[in-house]
């Protein structure tokens, strides 16, 4: 069985899901779990904090490697994902740069679908994650009055 075949991923929920504008969210082939996200529906296409990418070939096709940095709440990770496009994104300053993309299994509330994220330095950012309308579309209903419908993060445990 291979790494995708374990996810039962559906393109859409069969009924609506509420959800806050901020939520936990798992990229389970890359090893991500629990990841705060902000659901943005200004934005197309979601995105996740990267740095250091570098691109290289596996099998024909153009792959990235690449870090998410340590968080509170999570150590520094390298992952590997194969690179699906490259889009011009207009980012919310206003400034147009070309991002990679990557495809992989998404997973928030009762939905995991194969999803598109282009790849982002989102350090400046309050959230490593942002969801957005393509990934919403799938039946999620956002109510910006609200945060973590689908569950609160675990609150941080005291350093020693």
């Amino acid at each position: 069985m291979s790494e995708l075949e374990q996810y039962k991923l559906r393109k859409k929920l069969r009924e609506s899901c509420r959800i806050g504008w901020s939520e936990l969210v798992n990229l389970p082939v890359l090893g991500l779990h629990n990841f705060h996200a902000k659901i943005d529906t200004g934005a197309a296409t979601s995105s996740l904090h990267a740095v250091g990418i570098r691109i290289f070939e596996r099998d024909g096709a153009e792959w990235a490697s690449f870090s998410v940095p340590k968080s509170p709440r999570h150590n520094a990770q390298t992952c590997e994902a194969r690179i699906v496009a490259k889009r011009k994104i207009k980012s919310s300053n206003g400034l147009t740069d070309q991002r990679y993309v990557i495809e992989t299994p998404m997973q928030m509330g009762p939905l995991i679908w194969m999803g598109q994220m282009t790849l982002a330095n989102r350090q400046s950012m309050a959230f490593p994650i942002l969801i957005g309308r393509r990934a919403l579309k799938r039946g999620f209903l956002v109510d910006c009055s609200k945060r973590w419908i689908l569950g609160a993060p675990k609150p941080l445990s005291p350093l020693p």
